[in-house]
């Protein structure tokens, strides 16, 4: 799809509080489905070195890299930069004048875990929106994230950073069928240490047509 193809038709801002506040009642998929948040504190950390955070991921793909460099182009023509968000957006495209649009899209900053680890350090884990993150890291810019401090120990993010940071990470064409794309902290269950962002962001996880964001 060209860039001349996709167009922003139009979009919504949510403020800093509300996107706060909208996170913080983010709950588990398992363990009886409590706030994971609950007792955490929320911060939004601005200009953030993208090598500073710590990947879970394996791979990224040169696809979704691409077709975020993309709106990233979309969005500053219009005055807004999508890794300097103070708040949330929700927006709507289009793919070519013949398509219905698509949407609402959202899209926020990625969510970073301050990680307590096995071996004592505490770590700045991305937990969501790494494609984003690393789409900055190679674009040479900063990024603000929201920085969630305080997680319950006993839930932590499901997989484990990886040692090396984005030294580790692939960047990859096409995904093998058999390809190991993170360590999980527990193989046979992992899932239930999901965060289920898409009850406060509907959608926000959803696997897009075109997967226009990651």
């Amino acid at each position: 799809m060209s860039k001349q193809a996709l167009t922003i038709t139009r979009m919504e801002t949510l403020s800093e509080e509300l996107l706060l506040q909208r996170l913080q009642q983010t709950r588990l998929r398992g363990f009886g489905r409590p706030l994971i948040y609950e007792q955490s504190a929320l911060q939004l950390w601005r200009d953030v070195d993208p090598r500073s955070l710590y990947p879970a991921q394996n791979y990224v793909l040169q696809e979704d890299h691409q077709r975020l460099h993309t709106l990233y182009t979309l969005f500053l023509q219009q005055g807004i930069n999508i890794f300097a968000l103070s708040g949330g957006l929700l927006f709507w495209l289009r793919y070519g004048e013949e398509e219905e649009e698509e949407g609402p899209i959202p899209l926020t900053p990625p969510v970073v875990e301050m990680s307590h680890e096995p071996d004592g350090r505490v770590l700045p884990l991305i937990n969501d929106g790494m494609h984003r993150v690393y789409t900055a890291m190679r674009m040479g810019l900063p990024i603000h994230v929201v920085a969630v401090t305080n997680v319950p120990r006993q839930w932590p993010y499901y997989a484990y950073p990886l040692a090396n940071g984005w030294d580790d990470v692939q960047e990859l064409s096409v995904l093998p069928a058999d390809y190991v794309k993170k360590a999980y902290r527990d193989p046979e269950n992992y899932k239930d240490l999901f965060r289920d962002f898409n009850e406060v962001f509907p959608g926000i996880q959803k696997q897009r047509k075109r997967s226009i964001l990651i």
